[in-house]
């Protein structure tokens, strides 16, 4: 015997453990747009670039070593000096350009949100 109440008679019924989750999942993602939009930006764009950045890091990892990954990512290293280089240049092309871009987009975001909040009050 099931514990679940027994459906009302005429009724839909209630919805499953899965459909709650979804539906819950679904209102969450529709209330994006209430975001800052930094936050926004993060949840759009940004996990799409963040998601780039990691999974280049990683294969990098794998191929030409967690050290040389990091001074390669940091500039330390030229890509030019490790082997393989093919997956050198596109991480060394995201520490150089994007990596910079997203922090100084933060910060900038960051300092215009408090600035507007100073000018406010």
């Amino acid at each position: 015997m099931s514990s679940a109440p027994a459906p009302a008679p005429g009724g839909p019924p209630p919805p499953g453990r899965r459909q709650r989750l979804r539906l819950r999942l679904r209102a969450r993602w529709a209330d994006r747009h209430a975001l800052p939009r930094f936050g926004y930006w993060l949840l759009s764009r940004g996990a799409v670039v963040l998601t780039v950045c990691g999974a280049l890091y990683v294969l990098n990892g794998f191929v030409i070593g967690w050290a040389n990954v990091y001074t390669v990512l940091t500039g330390i290293t030229s890509p030019a000096a490790v082997r393989p280089q093919w997956c050198a240049w596109p991480l060394s092309l995201i520490g150089w350009a994007a990596i910079p871009a997203i922090i100084g987009a933060a910060a900038g975001y960051v300092i215009t949100e408090q600035i507007q909040v100073h000018h406010a009050s």
